[in-house]
């Protein structure tokens, strides 16, 4: 029978042979008796971390290889190693491998298979690794190529935002602050908001991607190896960027992992505001957009319901994905070093973080480019709440009025409105003097001063970068597309 305990292994052989007999519980030669079964099921991980087997054999073919190179193992056995672990991991990919409890997580599992398959030759695989380097390395593989999925899938979803964006660059809708009407905007304005966001979103999942992309193979169970490997070798087979140069911090890190979940954490956010928007704006009481039915469900109860499903469970999930990275930092906040066992807590957050976010992004990359804007109420949105106030008074401080006192004129004239419930632009122009008290400076205000008062002449006006004319929107659409890949454009 094969057991392990901590970082090193122990073989406990039976006398007939040298298969494994997965049925006891006994430990090494260190344990006077086996384990409970409540204990096995506990400690235990294999019903989850199953899903690092592809990269756990990615790492022990680069480990034994480098082994060979450095005459550790023969070349016959690296050769023996090499066609078992494919062997295996064809079985995994096609369903035929049987995992076992009684071996607690995926490389054990994976090592007794090779064992019984080629016997020496892949009990020699282990040398000069650990079970923490090796796990170590494995969440690190893993974790490279999902940031790799996420990166493009949040190229996509930016895409469509932009396509979305440049396609209503010229729609008017009301800008908010403090869900007030603010300013007229336009929607494709609006959208290009969304977009910074994803930009910097897929700018942190790239930077994370430097720190995960380190190899801790070779660091042991946490002082190193006495054998002569060759890390670096190692590190050019993998694909990593260098190595981790501490061994005490590489098998305990999880730096990298926080790190991304705090970076998903930040996806979600940006989606859970969007998603917010979406369902107001679906609504009845705004009636600014239509979601298509497929992302929409309807009532057990009330035949005329449109429910925004897909929105609501989004900034539903967010909160899960803040609670991985709260149960990650939480994880971390008192281990000492090196490795511990509660370490074995951290996949199940991290894999959760990874495929909530992938599916959300993916669905919202579906999503996005279906929405449908109600410009009719978009415009009549815009109307109320006098949102060319500012304008006004931006007219006035051209015209030489200090801008505190043009915002006191302005704010009198609105006052004037609201008690005779009509909008600035209905006013004539004498009136609109009065109303700012400006009758004594009439001559400043011209029949120009309505072209300002307009939805339209208002959003053009703002033609500083980064501004909601539609000319800027639309430039700024341009530079987005510049870092997009080809491929995707």
């Amino acid at each position: 029978m094969t057991n392990f305990w901590g970082g090193n292994i122990l073989w406990f052989m039976t006398s007939s042979n040298n298969s494994l007999d997965n049925k006891s519980n006994a430990w090494s030669a260190r344990f006077s008796e086996p384990v409970s079964e409540l204990v096995q099921r506990y400690t235990a991980s294999i019903n989850f971390d199953k899903r690092l087997a592809q990269v756990d054999i990615q790492g022990s073919l680069a480990h034994a290889q480098m082994l060979a190179e450095q005459n550790i193992i023969s070349q016959k056995d690296f050769e023996q190693i090499k066609q078992g672990l494919n062997e295996i991991l064809q079985d995994i990919i096609e369903g035929r491998f049987t995992w076992q409890i009684s071996l607690e997580d995926v490389h054990l599992n994976i090592e007794a298979k090779l064992t019984q398959m080629i016997g020496d030759a892949g009990k020699r695989l282990h040398t000069a690794r650990s079970r923490n380097d090796q796990v170590a390395t494995d969440i690190r593989l893993w974790l490279r190529g999902q940031i790799d999925v996420l990166v493009l899938q949040l190229i996509e979803l930016r895409t469509g935002m932009l396509d979305l964006a440049e396609k209503h660059a010229d729609m008017i809708m009301p800008g908010f602050t403090h869900l007030q009407v603010a300013q007229p905007i336009t929607v494709g304005h609006h959208l290009m908001a969304y977009a910074e966001m994803f930009a910097r979103d897929t700018a942190r999942l790239k930077d994370c991607r430097k720190r995960v992309n380190q190899l801790p193979l070779g660091s042991a169970a946490l002082a190193g190896t006495s054998y002569p490997i060759h890390r670096e070798r190692v590190a050019e087979l993998l694909g990593f960027e260098g190595v981790c140069q501490n061994s005490l911090d590489a098998v305990s890190d999880r730096d990298f992992a926080i790190e991304f979940c705090a970076v998903t954490a930040l996806i979600m956010t940006h989606i859970s505001r969007l998603s917010e928007e979406l369902i107001l704006w679906m609504s009845p009481q705004f009636g600014f957009i239509t979601l298509p039915d497929r992302f929409c469900t309807g009532s057990s109860i009330m035949p005329q319901k449109k429910n925004p499903d897909v929105p609501e469970l989004a900034r539903g999930k967010t909160g899960r994905v803040y609670g991985n990275l709260m149960s990650m930092l939480t994880l971390m906040k008192g281990q000492v070093l090196a490795y511990n066992k509660d370490n074995q807590e951290d996949k199940e957050p991290l894999f959760d973080s990874a495929d909530t976010v992938l599916d959300t992004l993916r669905i919202f990359t579906d999503m996005v480019p279906h929405i449908e804007f109600n410009a009719a109420n978009l415009r009549i949105a815009a109307l109320k709440g006098y949102a060319t106030a500012t304008d006004l008074a931006d007219y006035l401080v051209k015209k030489g009025i200090p801008f505190r006192d043009a915002h006191e004129s302005v704010a009198n004239a609105i006052k004037y409105c609201v008690s005779h419930q009509c909008d600035l632009a209905d006013l004539d122009l004498r009136t609109l003097s009065m109303a700012c008290g400006l009758e004594k400076q009439s001559d400043l205000l011209g029949e120009d001063v309505f072209e300002v008062l307009t939805l339209e002449g208002s959003v053009s006006s703002r033609l500083q970068v980064g501004g909601t004319a539609p000319t800027q929107v639309r430039a700024a659409i341009t530079i987005a597309r510049i870092d997009i890949p080809p491929s995707l454009k």
